[in-house]
């Protein structure tokens, strides 16, 4: 059976799979990334779990993979040199994971953004299916938004498109490791608000913490929708999994903020933590059809 490797490489873990040419898991493994051993030895890591996807799919399926897909957090040169350029949370600096891993398993590999890579997935086969414009913020332990454009997602000029996490909604805000005060990410993303809320548990304060999470969202998302303009907003992530504690809110704090501007759907990704996979996935079946056509 025809199929690819794909490979999710988060901050804590990383999630692997083969997968069909219908888009069908047909095997998923996952493991710790172990940051904590350096990013020399996240990136031996990366290249030990997808030579072992590379065995598995060769010895279930009598042939090997025809290529493979990698998505990766931080700052991506996916078209040109297939470089990782820089990620805060793997500590690596432009490792050149494409030739690596191309290298290692003899197939065309594909490198992307992990957002993206994951926004792909929801706007061609998840919530986003079916619309032409889409915004895709997950809420993780950052934020970082990707944007959909007719079943492509927009990378930017320089592969930083999409930065939203870093876009200021409170001057006086708490500082930033990117060296901004106030930035979205450090007030709803699900890290600061799980943060938040265990300084806070047990406290009338508990609340406010949830609210003023969900203003700076609010905040954060009509700048984006005032600039972008997408038909549907889709938000992912950890904190999507509350649901109507989320959403019901928001919707109603994007309504009250927007002005000119066309209100978009607000609605949850339908893909859960199989999005990367399934996102890498599709990177690697269109670098074959790619190739095919060329």
């Amino acid at each position: 059976m025809k199929h690819v490797i794909a490979l999710d490489v988060g901050g804590t873990g990383m999630k692997a799979a083969l997968v069909g040419a219908d888009g069908e898991l047909l095997h998923t493994a996952r493991r710790p990334t172990e940051r904590e051993r350096g990013p020399d030895a996240v990136i031996a890591g990366i290249l030990d779990f997808a030579a072992e996807l590379h065995a598995i799919g060769t010895e279930r399926y009598g042939t090997p993979a025809a290529a493979a897909g990698v998505a990766v957090p931080g700052i991506v040169d996916e078209a040109a040199a297939g470089v990782a350029v820089y990620a805060t949370n793997l500590g690596w600096d432009h490792a050149p994971l494409r030739a690596l891993l191309s290298e290692r398993l003899g197939i065309p590999v594909a490198l992307g953004h992990d957002v993206r890579t994951g926004d792909l997935a929801e706007g061609r086969i998840g919530a986003g299916e079916g619309t032409d414009r889409f915004l895709f913020v997950p809420l993780g332990t950052g934020i970082v938004g990707a944007i959909g454009i007719d079943g492509r997602v927009e990378a930017g000029a320089h592969g930083y498109a999409g930065e939203i996490g870093h876009v200021v909604v409170r001057h006086d805000g708490p500082p930033c490791g990117c060296g901004q005060r106030g930035c979205l990410e450090t007030l709803a993303s699900a890290y600061a608000v799980s943060r938040a809320w265990a300084a806070a548990v047990g406290d009338p304060r508990a609340l406010a913490v949830w609210q003023d999470a969900v203003a700076a969202l609010a905040d954060g998302l009509v700048i984006a929708l005032t600039l972008l303009d997408p038909r549907r907003l889709i938000i992912g992530g950890g904190l999507a999994e509350a649901r109507d504690t989320l959403f019901v809110p928001l919707r109603a704090a994007v309504a009250e903020r927007v002005t000119f501007q066309q209100l978009p759907d607000i609605v949850p990704a339908a893909l859960g933590d199989t999005a990367g996979c399934l996102g890498a996935g599709l990177l690697a079946w269109d670098l074959l059809a790619t190739e095919v056509s060329a």
